[in-house]
């Protein structure tokens, strides 16, 4: 926190929305220091179980984000005390508010709290068997595809070297075995990348992929890992680590504006789909043999760098399984022709926008197309 606010006030002069250190500080809530269904009931309330209700309770509809990166117990504790003091119509008005990211079941309780509060909107980050567990979803941040973006040279010029008192207390090693640098594990970062509103990811969607991963409905509102092709390898891990190369950017630009001037340092650029500026998603609909048009016409940099426009079709999220082609790819203007046989079937197309700041950052959007009859 100390180091944090040594470099706040130039980190506001990139961006908005760094809180003040005090704030952030405040915000900040001890948990239980032990894990467990033994430590779960009367007289176990924590300041952190405590904080997850009254955020609950707050007069506001959007969904309560619960990024888990070291245990549930907390979550766990919070939910026994509001079926405790409310009974079973309150605790499902609780519940229906949160949208829960579990990183690893490192409590070992998941499976406990999804057969005592049923229902919960859960993604459990998991592989089914503990042998497994270097196959989860978040090792895709270290583990696979281009290994050297979290290589030692690379923390070392981005994170630790010249980029201020934050960056100095960059951990500079870490157990990331099988990856042999042993720097820049953060297994956790995927549960908090998920809620980004970059838009390529839908909170509400977690089938449909993002910078946290793709994950699959098992029953009801759980969802488990799920798996991608990218490169002649599939598995749960290429979920996260296909979007190494931009999330890396996003961390050093980041860096950047620790120590550097608005001027000297690079900004994201901002997309434009089909005319819309927002993130939301861009649902059409189309017929069979239709060629439909898709255009980043509009978007632009804050910077003042080249944009380049890239369309691709995200296969493990479309619900046809066919090939799909699109003229122009790489071009604000691209083209996609339905194909005849993909009636009633979907068709999820990502839009990157990439600068040509250093280093390069990269927003997006997609566009979900429905096939009619």
């Amino acid at each position: 926190m100390d180091a944090y606010g040594q470099v706040r006030n130039n980190l506001v002069r990139h961006s908005e929305g760094f809180p003040e250190t005090a704030k952030l500080r405040d915000a900040i809530k001890s948990g239980n220091p032990k894990r467990g269904c033994d430590v779960i009931g009367e007289e176990h309330d924590t300041e952190g179980s405590r904080w997850i209700v009254s955020c609950a309770d707050r007069a506001d509809s959007r969904p309560l984000n619960i990024a888990i990166w070291g245990g549930q117990t907390d979550l766990a504790q919070a939910l026994w005390r509001v079926r405790h003091d409310r009974g079973e119509r309150g605790l499902n008005t609780f519940a229906t508010k949160l949208r829960v990211y579990d990183t690893g079941d490192q409590d070992r309780i998941a499976d406990w709290m999804l057969s005592e509060f049923p229902g919960l909107f859960y993604i459990l980050a998991r592989p089914p068997a503990v042998r497994d567990r270097r196959e989860a979803t978040y090792r895709g941040l270290y583990l696979g595809g281009d290994e050297s973006l979290v290589s030692r040279d690379w923390m070392e010029s981005n994170i630790r070297r010249d980029h201020g008192p934050l960056g100095a207390m960059y951990p500079p090693r870490t157990w990331t075995a099988p990856n042999p640098h042993s720097a820049i594990k953060e297994g956790d970062t995927p549960s908090w990348f998920f809620f980004l509103p970059f838009g390529v990811s839908d909170p509400d969607h977690p089938e449909w992929g993002g910078w946290g991963g793709r994950f699959e409905p098992e029953r009801d509102r759980l969802f488990r890992d799920a798996t991608d092709e990218v490169g002649g390898t599939r598995n749960a891990r290429t979920t996260v680590s296909r979007w190494r190369p931009a999330f890396q950017n996003e961390f050093a630009a980041r860096m950047d504006w620790c120590v550097k001037s608005p001027n000297a340092a690079n900004h994201p650029p901002r997309p434009i789909l089909n005319g819309k500026p927002d993130r939301d998603t861009l649902l059409l609909n189309a017929k069979p043999s239709n060629v439909v048009e898709l255009s980043s016409t509009g978007s632009t940099d804050p910077d003042g760098d080249s944009l380049q426009s890239h369309w691709w079709l995200y296969p493990e999220t479309s619900s046809y399984r066919g090939r799909v082609d699109i003229a122009d790819a790489n071009t604000q203007q691209a083209r996609v022709t339905i194909p005849a046989d993909a009636a009633k079937q979907t068709l999820h197309f990502i839009l990157e926008v990439e600068d040509g700041g250093v280093p390069p950052l990269t927003r997006y959007r997609r566009a979900v197309i429905r096939v009619e009859p």
